[in-house]
């Protein structure tokens, strides 16, 4: 079992992001906080020494992700990551934000079985003790795995990100009585705490909003120009994206009026990220259109968008499960099943250059409603 982060935490993060609104006249957007709280060196959420991945919160563990849950989620993706590889003409995987290393295990593996014992693995993370854990998982491929801490300047093969998106920073935009403001934060009134605090603004959601009720919601500017600067890099072969979110007209429903920052600690989900700060992760669902968009615009070609569901079920995962114990079988439903996994989490694909009939999008691919 993995010791949380000693006492201090709490105290040396409040600290620097103390030092940072103080820097910044008293205020900073919610973006900033959320890149303090998750990746302060040594201080944020992932690069402290806190378990996070786990399948039960007496792990010391925060949440579980899909490789965590079945190996059936890698050897699955590794069919698309092998046509991929093969339509690209290149023999590298890059994954981004590696978590504890468990999809890169499964992807490795599986690959090894299609006789593809030639290709290289690299994993950019920013997170010094996740690469730790990660080399302990991959010790058996260690001649074949490179870890960077930053995007190279330029690479080639076939790239994966899951739930790498939705840990990136985003701003907050709030329309109260009809007029939108920046929502950030500043230190509460008696000093040991931190609150909400709104400042007028130019910026807005990529759509209208109907309506006249009071709205929060988010942008993702960091997300977007992260894919804007990777399309850029990628000079041959293809990327893929799996996370939860929705397309642009889904995300800006005037329904959806709360916004969907979430933050997860032993396995509960809440609200608040100004809370616990450093021990718990904080989240926002993906507006896929953005992504998409930011993509074409750099250059990359679209290959597809779908749920995880049918991204999965089009890459054999139903074989798997029925070569599998009836357990296995149950684990691997909540990839698929419409109240887990299957539907909230989405997949998109690029493609540098001239793209392809790519394996997960062949049926189901709604393309059409980003």
């Amino acid at each position: 079992m993995t010791t949380k982060t000693t006492n201090s935490l709490p105290i040396a993060i409040d600290a620097l992001i103390a030092r940072a609104v103080e820097r910044a006249g008293g205020w900073i957007g919610f973006d900033r906080f959320m890149a303090l709280a998750l990746y302060a060196p040594g201080l944020g959420y992932y690069a402290n020494t806190s378990a996070k991945f786990g399948h039960m919160p007496s792990s010391g563990s925060d949440f579980v992700t899909a490789p965590e849950l079945t190996p059936m989620f890698g050897q699955a993706l590794a069919a698309q990551v092998a046509e991929a590889l093969q339509k690209t003409g290149t023999d590298t995987v890059w994954e981004f934000g590696a978590g504890s290393g468990a999809l890169a295990v499964q992807l490795l593996h599986a690959l090894d079985e299609m006789g593809r014992t030639d290709v290289r693995y690299r994993i950019v993370d920013l997170s010094g003790t996740l690469r730790e854990r990660q080399q302990q998982a991959l010790v058996r491929y260690a001649d074949r795995v490179e870890w960077l801490a930053e995007l190279p300047e330029s690479m080639q093969g076939v790239v994966i990100g899951n739930e790498v998106l939705d840990a990136m920073p985003v701003q907050l935009l709030a329309r109260v009585g009809g007029r939108w403001f920046e929502r950030g934060i500043v230190r509460d009134t008696q000093g040991s705490g931190w609150t909400w605090a709104d400042r007028e603004t130019a910026l807005r959601p990529p759509l209208e909003v109907p309506g006249e009720h009071d709205y929060l919601t988010e942008i993702h500017p960091q997300a977007e120009a992260f894919v804007a600067t990777l399309a850029d890099r990628l000079t041959k072969g293809a990327a893929f994206f799996i996370d939860y979110g929705f397309p642009e007209r889904e995300y800006y429903h005037p329904q959806r009026h709360m916004g969907t920052v979430m933050c997860h600690r032993a396995h509960q989900a809440d609200g608040d990220p100004l809370s616990d700060v450093g021990y718990k992760d904080i989240t926002a669902h993906v507006n896929f259109t953005g992504i998409a968009l930011a993509g074409q615009e750099a250059g990359l070609e679209v290959l597809g968008y779908t749920s995880q569901a049918r991204f999965l079920l089009n890459c054999g995962l139903l074989a798997r499960m029925e070569q599998s114990s009836t357990a296995e079988r149950g684990t691997a439903a909540r990839l698929v099943h419409e109240h887990e996994m299957g539907e909230l989490f989405k997949v998109v694909g690029f493609a540098v250059g001239e793209a392809w009939e790519a394996m997960g999008f062949v049926e189901g691919d709604r393309s059409h409603t980003l």
